[in-house]
């Protein structure tokens, strides 16, 4: 009996290590499942309270309008506008035969300063020579045939007027006197042809002179050499290349004292240029050099690919540094001083001054924001000269107005801004 309950016992104790104790965790997990859900509302507090005041709108810079100073030497020579082109030659020519030969020496370089008339090479010229002395054979020939004809001629003139005599008197018969009368005649065409003979040799003489000083290649104007295109050995061909192996010019000669500026101009602003008009020009070689100069024309037609209309400059200051095909940039000048009485200048309208970023473009018309509170207002502006200052603006804009500067392209009317701190 007594070994059953010792069984009951032992199997009644590993029961009770197998149960669970939860009396006083439970208390515990309370108490973290409200701890997690503070948590989580307190997130939820600071998301919605940053939300409710954090910054909007677009971030901007901003500049405060001032009135343009009046009477300065910036304000009379202001550029107006701004354009690129490049330097080009108005006198040039490739120098080419004018007529197909072998080059037997060229006389020039790169760089080298011809005269005009100056020889700069030299074709073969033995077949030009060989034709020379044919046609002033053909020309002694027409000569001879000339005598001869002549000798002919001269014979026959007093048989016929004898001819004529008898005739007169009856003595010979109306048939004798026509045979005479046909070999005067026949003389006599000879003769001019023989004539005629001479004047399409002594022709054909002067073709072969030509096509002999045709030869020799000569400068057909002053200027410096900028290409040297055929070489000793090489056939030149005014008509056509030859396959690819035959040059059609020698070389290139520039006039440099017919250098002036091509620049392009967009269509939206060619109102702002006319003849005549001062420019400043600066090479992209030389950025601190500004050269004078002028506007000669402007090309009346447009580019329709590019919008803008071609612009030709006169260089008033010829320098060995301007070169064909330099890059330059173009600044348009306003002309304020001397263009009228001291009524004129005092009548003036010189408006504001505003950074060259407070002013965009919108359809093609200049626009500037001005700051309203917490938001924009888009104002159409009128553009003045454009100085060391900054961009004049003649109307639109008043003195202490606040404008956005930089990047306007994500404003428009009304949008709401952030106003960069500095």
């Amino acid at each position: 009996m007594t070994k059953p309950m010792n069984e009951t016992t032992d199997r009644a104790a590993l029961l009770d290590q197998l149960r669970i104790d939860r009396s006083e965790p439970a208390s515990g997990s309370g108490r973290g499942k409200w701890w997690a859900v503070g948590l989580v509302v307190l997130a939820l507090a600071a998301a919605a309270a940053w939300y409710l005041t954090r910054p909007s709108g677009i971030l901007i810079r901003t500049s405060v309008v001032q009135a343009a100073p009046q009477g300065s030497a910036a304000d009379m020579s202001a550029s107006l506008l701004d354009a690129s082109g490049y330097v080009v030659a108005r006198r040039r020519a490739t120098v080419a035969s004018k007529v197909t030969g072998k080059v037997v020496s060229v006389m020039l370089e790169e760089g080298q300063r011809v005269e005009a008339g100056q020889v700069i090479a030299r074709l073969d010229d033995s077949t030009w020579r060989a034709a020379e002395v044919q046609s002033v054979a053909q020309l002694h020939q027409a000569k001879a045939t000339v005598a001869s004809t002549q000798t002919a001629y001269d014979d026959a003139m007093p048989i016929f007027e004898r001819a004529q005599k008898q005739k007169t008197a009856a003595v010979i018969s109306a048939q004798s006197f026509d045979e005479s009368s046909a070999q005067f005649n026949v003389a006599h065409n000879a003769l001019l042809i023989a004539q005629r003979g001479v004047e399409a040799a002594q022709a054909g003489v002067d073709v072969a002179r030509r096509n002999l000083d045709d030869t020799v290649i000569r400068a057909p104007f002053a200027g410096i050499v900028t290409e040297k295109s055929a070489q000793p050995g090489e056939m030149v061909s005014p008509i056509s290349a030859g396959g690819g192996f035959t040059r059609t010019g020698i070389g290139t000669i520039v006039d440099m004292d017919s250098l002036e500026v091509e620049v392009d101009v967009s269509e939206n602003f060619i109102n702002r240029v006319r003849p005549q008009q001062p420019v400043n020009i600066k090479l992209n070689a030389y950025p601190d050099w500004e050269i004078p100069g002028a506007v000669i024309a402007m090309i009346p037609t447009a580019d329709r690919a590019k919008a803008t209309v071609k612009v030709r400059i006169a260089i008033k200051q010829k320098d060995s540094r301007i070169l064909p095909e330099m890059g330059v940039r173009v600044s348009f000048m306003s002309e304020t001083a001397g263009e009228g009485s001291s009524t004129a200048s005092s009548s003036a309208v010189h408006g504001v001054v505003v950074p060259a970023d407070a002013v965009a473009q919108s359809g093609g018309n200049p626009v500037a924001f001005v700051v309203r509170g917490a938001s924009v207002e888009r104002r159409a502006v009128r553009l003045g000269a454009k100085t060391a200052a900054g961009q004049i603006v003649i109307a639109g804009l008043v003195p202490g107005d606040t404008v956005a500067v930089g990047d306007l392209s994500a404003l428009n009317d009304g949008s709401h801004i952030r106003i960069e701190k500095h």
